[in-house]
């Protein structure tokens, strides 16, 4: 196995979704830089997390993945890595998981049964119920909640509302991904809120998710200490999605893949605005 091919196997840029908010998270909890221990342990949980999930998925999906014309060259159904070596992948991911939350503090490894049973059930929600979207926002939210808990040892304010904040962020650009397979859904009874609401009842539901988001990472502030750049990097966020429900409205199957991709640069931003918030707060 390549490393090109694990990258692509587990969406490495992907990580890009919910680890800077981990790192968010870990600072807000810190007040600052929590030091180098905190980062790299952080880092290794989240990254463990995250790769276990997608090696998890890609495994469970495998069959669904090998029906479907978009997904029929993801690297198991293409023949490129098999079941076993997916599985081996999501073994090594939880072991690196486990490990880190273990050094880091007693919550973190309380909390490890059930953020694994979280990430381990996600593949399987799409085939009961369309709120699938919604449980993968609670599970990858949970990344931002956990990074404040891994410095803080404890629930606080902000984590509740980073991890409500990032949760349907993510719920809401899943639906939005989810249109890329709509007729697919309808077609093999996988569940989906496209598939069950139509592309416009998606689109509706992903701007009240993003409407959602932006209302708590807004109340984020006013339970730290936070100054202007967080909130100059909240509103560029709220740009940047705003310009990905507007490339909705004709929804061709570039313009849905471009608004997705927009995705990208919101954890950055908002970290960056984390960053600076601390350093120039109110």
């Amino acid at each position: 196995m390549t490393f090109a091919t694990l990258a692509s196997f587990v969406k490495l840029e992907h990580t890009l979704f919910a680890l800077p908010f981990a790192y968010g998270g870990m600072l807000l909890a810190a007040g600052g830089w929590p030091g180098w221990r905190g980062f790299l342990l952080v880092t290794l949980a989240m990254v463990g997390a995250r790769t276990a999930a997608m090696a998890a998925n890609r495994v469970i999906d495998a069959r669904i993945d090998a029906l479907n014309p978009r997904t029929a060259e993801r690297e198991i159904p293409a023949g490129k890595l098999t079941a076993g070596d997916g599985r081996r992948v999501a073994l090594v991911s939880l072991v690196v998981l486990a490990v880190a939350a273990a050094l880091l503090n007693p919550l973190t490894l309380v909390l490890l049964p059930v953020a694994v049973a979280f990430l381990v059930a996600y593949p399987y929600t799409k085939r009961f119920t369309w709120a699938c979207h919604l449980w993968l926002g609670v599970t990858i939210g949970a990344a931002a909640a956990g990074g404040y808990i891994a410095v803080s040892g404890a629930f606080a304010p902000a984590a509740w509302l980073l991890w409500l904040g990032v949760g349907a962020w993510v719920a809401g650009f899943d639906v939005v991904y989810a249109l890329l397979d709509r007729d697919f859904d309808l077609s093999h009874g996988v569940r989906s809120i496209p598939a069950r609401f139509g592309v416009a009842g998606a689109r509706t539901w992903a701007a009240a998710l993003h409407g959602v988001a932006l209302a708590a990472l807004a109340a984020v502030p006013f339970v730290s200490d936070l100054g202007w750049p967080y909130w100059l990097a909240l509103a560029v966020t709220a740009l940047v999605l705003a310009w990905q429900h507007l490339a909705l409205r004709r929804r061709t199957a570039g313009e849905v893949l471009a608004a997705f991709n927009a995705n990208l640069v919101i954890g950055l931003l908002m970290l960056g605005g984390i960053v600076l918030g601390l350093a120039l707060p109110g």
